[in-house]
């Protein structure tokens, strides 16, 4: 059995000849595991062992503790641990691991370090702190991932106790109660279904001051899944089409009516003991592009309606996986991390953006969309050299796939990283080209985007007149197309040229309505939430306001669960930190 560092709950280690006892000596396990580079010893001794007669020597004592517990070296300044290779830490299997993997973990769920509390080190406890909020938010997602992996095989009960589990830590959370729910509507238990949505209708009202969201009023209609009439390959194939073009002509709800019926047709083809049957690999690619193209239209066209789309992503990854289709993989793998990437759950976006990465060789198209995802995964971290090189990459690879709507979006996104750097020439010349791309492509769904981001180089730029101009059309374009993150977007733009011109009351009113516009729905995009916190911060403490303080606590938790980063967001969550 291989080593096992356990650090969820209780602490411990599997196959170890001697257990650590120190506190301390946990504490320095933890940071050894999960910074982000190697600490040097300075900083560790400081984050430690503050009081110490002797902090060298304290971390030297802690170190020899960790070397004797586990076996291997722990030496150097910056000091690097060097686990074997079959080494599994249990922290680390939530980033990068399986949802398989993870729900073997005896602490999944777990409080990081339980029972463990280190005093008089208080830069030690802000670490924890952080990193306590960010292991809870990736258990959860985990949590939420191996619901839907068991939903797709089938596993309802399964399915079931882990989507309750997600819902225990994050009671709030409209999408971890809209899975339980639909799981007890499709296992049949309306009682269930009808007792939870009483629950979770009077939790939303007496904490949030709302009632759930459409991602919930969905789940209630779900229905368990009963024979159709059985169709012929034609039919179904006919039906997917018809549905498809729905959608593309702005039709969506009929259009997604038609891509679950092709769903259920498609499960339900004749076997090949039936005249009317299909092959077997025609019936395969239908029940797979059925899956995808109402995957494609929940994610990308019906706001709000994410969750069934990453239920029915699993579904189609799980037959891909089966038929050994790696185009449909890649498809289905691209999109689960693209929905990851919006929540904020960006290791995981990364784990399945990687594996569609691979499953897409030779492909230019699809090569070209998950990596322009993944240059956003790395852009909305902070970490902007990856992201540049990562963006401009796919800007060439989806010009040379005649795809110019991935063009327009990564454009966009690389237009964005130079605006977070000042780069404004740099900024404004991509974002003009997204959105020359994006009308000449007739994207005019996409426009308000790249618009409201060049409302704030302007504004950077000095030009308020401009800024205000280019953010007013973009915010009217968002507000006709109801799309809550375009709406928040243009929104926090007019709101800082009204700051700009003097205006300031009408700025943080501007703001106030950014965020209520871009949460409104249970499918936000999480960085856009930050970005508006972030300028609610910076002109909370300009302006000496009494609500500064809790903006800036919100946006420090935000960030700690998320591992969200910019310029701005740093320097603020330090303020509050000092």
């Amino acid at each position: 059995m291989a080593l096992t560092v356990h650090l969820l709950g209780r602490p411990h280690v599997d196959q170890a000849g001697y257990q650590v006892r120190s506190r301390k000596s946990w504490a320095l396990l933890a940071c050894l595991l999960l910074g982000d580079r190697p600490p040097t010893r300075g900083r560790l001794a400081g984050m430690l062992y503050p009081g110490a007669q002797d902090p060298l020597r304290a971390l030297r004592w802690g170190l020899t503790e960790i070397r004797r517990c586990l076996g291997v070296p722990v030496d150097g300044d910056p000091v690097t641990l060097r686990l074997p290779d079959d080494a599994v830490v249990d922290v680390h299997v939530l980033s990068y691991g399986s949802w398989t993997s993870a729900v073997r973990l005896p602490g999944l769920g777990a409080e990081l370090l339980d029972g463990i509390e280190v005093r008089g080190a208080p830069a030690f406890e802000s670490w924890l702190l952080s990193e306590r909020r960010r292991v809870a938010a990736a258990s959860e997602a985990m949590l939420h991932e191996a619901a839907l992996g068991r939903l797709a095989g089938g596993e309802l009960d399964a399915a079931r106790d882990l989507a309750l589990r997600a819902a225990a830590m994050n009671p709030l959370d409209e999408n971890h109660q809209a899975l339980v729910i639909r799981l007890y509507r499709l296992a049949g238990d309306d009682v269930a279904a009808k007792r939870q949505f009483a629950a979770v209708t009077e939790l939303f009202r007496d904490e949030l001051g709302v009632l759930p969201g459409i991602a919930v009023e969905q789940a209630m209609r779900e229905i368990r899944r009963e024979p159709d009439e059985p169709a012929d390959e034609a039919s179904v194939e006919a039906i997917v089409e018809s549905g498809a073009a729905a959608v593309a002509a702005g039709a969506v709800d009929a259009g997604v009516r038609s891509l679950r019926a092709a769903v259920r047709l498609a499960d339900q083809l004749p076997d090949k003991n039936d005249q009317r049957a299909a092959s077997t690999d025609t019936r395969h690619h239908l029940r797979l592009t059925a899956r995808l193209r109402l995957a494609e239209a929940l994610v990308h066209s019906l706001r709000g309606m994410d969750e069934e789309g990453l239920a029915t992503l699993h579904e189609a990854d799980r037959l891909a996986l089966a038929t050994t289709d790696q185009a449909a993989s890649a498809q289905a793998r691209a999109e689960i991390g693209y929905v990851d990437f919006l929540r904020g759950r960006y290791d995981r976006a990364h784990h399945w953006l990687t594996g569609a990465l691979a499953a897409a060789e030779g492909s230019p198209a699809a090569t070209a969309r998950i990596t322009t995802y993944l240059g956003a995964v790395h852009s909305d971290r902070g970490e902007f050299s990856e992201a540049g090189v990562l963006l401009e990459k796919a800007i060439n690879l989806a010009g040379s796939a005649d795809d110019p709507r991935t063009g327009a979006y990564a454009l966009s996104m690389l237009g964005r990283v130079h605006l977070l750097l000042n780069d404004l020439d740099l900024a404004a010349a991509h974002l003009a080209r997204s959105e020359e791309i994006a009308q000449g492509d007739h994207w005019l769904a996409f426009l308000p985007w790249p618009q409201a981001l060049r409302g704030e180089v302007h504004l950077a730029a000095g030009d308020v007149e401009a800024a205000e101009r280019v953010s007013r059309q973009a915010f009217a374009r968002a507000c006709r197309l109801g799309d809550p993150c375009w709406e928040g977007t243009a929104a926090r733009s007019l709101a800082l040229a009204a700051e700009a011109r003097g205006d300031t009351e009408q700025a943080f009113a501007l703001l106030s309505e950014a965020r209520t516009r871009s949460n409104r729905l249970a499918d936000p995009y999480v960085w856009l939430d930050a970005h508006i916190l972030d300028a609610q911060c910076e002109l909370g403490l300009r302006h000496g306001r009494p609500e500064a303080p809790a903006w800036i606590d919100d946006l420090r938790r935000l960030t700690a669960r998320t591992g969200i980063r910019s310029p701005g967001i740093n320097a603020l969550s330090g303020v509050q930190q000092a």
